[in-house]
């Protein structure tokens, strides 16, 4: 065969590889398009068992309609790439639904029937650096009742949501009855007029989002029964109830009612009105809350005047007149270390932020099961919770702070077989005769209900702040809509907690998945033990200090002339003392910080020489001994 002819069979050789490559990377295109492996360890980019129940449990079919201005966004190529990912996990839905879900993705072009359409579902049109026209990234679904929910729009920075938004908003159209919960709160949750600033509260987003899946039907605090339609009971912040209201309560769950308790025993986003004569200035004292008479009967012992403080979870705040950072020993993060990862409510959630929570015991003789939902750290011990009260400066509660190397319960699931906390049925009520006499009207007692007809299902948390905004959202306006950000998973467990008691659970595990944050507990642990032998030595110096100052007043008033401010050999002695003690106790204070430093630089070199060198050496490792294997194989 000649040069030439081997030259031509090699150039077309080229072509048609090129050309094969090409339409294999056109066709693979097509035919894998949206597929992927996921290789990230909590699987964040595979649909959770939870949202495949949820599409298996659709009766009748469900329309979608994504509206994305592809050709208005073309000059934003990062909101591109988060529009085909929404798309993306559509279709997923979409595939996962076997039919059920019919997906329309739809480009609103300006001035047109679908952006007029978009409108009429309450989409918003978001006016963007890049684009002229008002770019559309929503979602709207009806069901064949048409019944409809929406996702105004989609905002890139809340990704981690994606999927459980959408799961969401499906389990709503597929079950348009929702279930009916009681609110019992002694806290104004849902909103109301300021009158000092004149202006309208926004209720908490713990509220919105509950409100959002469920009828919240406001039962008030004083109320002596409860609608049969109602299921389920959210008590918050329960103060002063009248017997009437506590033996409604008592019987609703005996019957088999469910209900999620938040007691405190000083809630700060409950403040009690201002003392008379109290400094300006001065932050208002949170009020407590007990359900002495129901727990008591039920064999549960509350902490309504301890608060829990905790040197490993505790939080750093800005606090002080300088408003630098200091850690509150009041404030807890409670980490998956002290959640409960058998528990439905709690398996997947990362963070929960507490204030001044208190804790949950039984008693020696209680026919109730306690199981723990989440826990403190073993460093923690019980504070009275009048040291919390006009607290100023957090770092005080350090001072003789001893941990108990008890882990407290901090929220859990009661069930038992319970009595009631009438024994003697239902207490009679006070009622004015003609002549103003305070009479005792006798009742009904049919009915009455002395013990659980079946084991009850409880959950109790000892902390209400735990349900502020504050601790655990982060609230900022988006072109006029209130946008929250959960930085802790509070919300999740509400949430959570509700559709366990209500039954449903399949959005449990999507909603979970929302954080996936992983603190360094290795380095949490380095700091609090730096930090506790820190504050010993530094309490040292303090006190050094103290008795030198004493030994001097001591010296000066022992002197025959007391008068004389020049300082005697004594004290110009018992001054150069003190100094060159303070300077050695100054070294060992940096030194305890070195220390930490470190601890945790000799924990990161460890880390990168695991990730750097140790798995290329075991993959190394590996491919020569299988290598080696083969060889031995081959060899007769």
């Amino acid at each position: 065969m000649s040069t030439e002819i081997q030259r031509r069979l090699g150039a077309s050789s080229l072509v048609l590889l090129a050309v094969a490559f090409i339409a294999a990377v056109i066709i693979s295109n097509q035919l894998f398009q949206g597929a992927k492996i996921d290789l990230t360890e909590n699987r964040l980019y595979t649909l959770s068992d939870g949202t495949k129940r949820i599409l298996e449990s659709i009766d009748e079919p469900i329309n979608l309609y994504l509206f994305w201005s592809d050709k208005a966004a073309e000059g934003i190529p990062s909101l591109r790439d988060y529009a085909n990912r929404v798309r993306e996990l559509l279709e997923e839905f979409e595939d996962a639904a076997d039919g059920r879900i019919r997906l329309s993705v739809i480009d609103p072009l300006p001035f047109s029937e679908d952006e007029d359409r978009a409108a009429q579902f309450g989409l918003q049109g978001v006016a963007l650096a890049g684009s002229q026209d008002p770019v559309y990234l929503g979602l709207a679904g009806t069901d064949s009742v048409d019944n409809e929910e929406v996702i105004p729009f989609f905002q890139p920075d809340k990704e981690a949501f994606l999927e459980y938004d959408l799961a969401q908003l499906v389990s709503t159209l597929a079950n348009p009855e929702r279930t009916v919960i009681g609110l019992v709160s002694g806290i104004d949750m849902a909103g109301r007029f300021d009158p000092q600033t004149q202006q309208m509260q926004q209720p908490w987003v713990a509220y919105t989002q509950v409100e959002q899946l469920f009828e919240v039907r406001s039962l008030g605090t004083t109320f002596d029964s409860i609608a049969e339609d109602i299921s389920l009971l959210w008590i918050v912040q329960p103060k002063d109830l009248s017997n009437a209201t506590l033996y409604a309560i008592d019987q609703f769950i005996l019957r088999g009612g469910k209900a999620i308790i938040f007691v405190d025993p000083l809630a700060d986003s409950d403040p009690a009105p201002p003392l008379q004569g109290m400094p300006p200035g001065m932050p208002p004292m949170g009020q407590g809350s007990d359900l002495p008479a129901l727990f008591d009967a039920w064999g549960i012992e509350f902490s309504a005047g301890e608060v829990v403080a905790d040197a490993q979870l505790a939080l750093q705040i800005s606090a002080g007149a300088s408003r630098r950072p200091m850690r509150h020993f009041g404030y807890l993060g409670i980490t998956t270390e002290q959640l409960d990862q058998d528990d439905v409510v709690t398996a997947e959630l990362s963070t929960i932020n507490l204030a001044t929570a208190g804790h949950f015991t039984l008693q020696d003789d209680s026919k109730a099961t306690l199981e723990p939902l989440f826990t403190s750290s073993a460093s923690a011990a019980t504070m009275p919770s009048s040291r919390f009260s006009f607290l100023q400066d957090p770092s005080t509660l350090q001072n003789g702070f001893t941990p108990t190397g008890t882990a407290y319960v901090l929220a859990a699931r009661v069930s038992g077989v319970l009595p009631s906390a009438f024994p003697d049925g239902k207490p009679a009520t006070s009622v004015s005769s003609e002549d103003g006499d305070i009479e005792s009207d006798a009742t009904d007692q049919s009915g009455h209900l002395a013990e659980a007809t079946a084991p009850v299902n409880l959950i109790v948390v000892a902390d209400v702040d735990m349900l502020g905004d504050q601790m655990w959202v982060q609230l900022q306006s988006f072109f006029g809509q209130r946008i929250a950000n959960a930085f802790a998973s509070n919300g999740a467990f509400l949430v959570n907690a509700l559709d366990s008691l209500a039954g449903s659970s399949d959005l449990i595990s999507v909603r979970s998945r929302e954080s996936y944050s992983r603190p360094f507990t290795r380095v949490e642990e380095l700091r609090v033990d730096a930090e506790a032998r820190f504050r010993a030595t530094e309490q040292r110096l303090q006190s050094e200090l103290a008795e030198t100052e004493q030994r001097l007043s001591e010296l000066q008033s022992s002197r025959e002339d007391a008068g004389n401010m020049l300082m005697t050999p004594e004290q110009e002695q018992e001054i150069d003392r003190f100094i060159d003690q303070r300077t050695e106790i100054r070294k060992e204070l940096r030194a305890v910080q070195r220390g930490l430093d470190t601890d945790i630089e000799r924990l990161g070199t460890v880390l990168k020489v695991i990730n750097i060198a140790l798995v290329p050496v075991l993959l190394a490792g590996f491919v020569l001994i299988a290598v080696w294997r083969r060889n031995r194989k081959a060899t007769p």
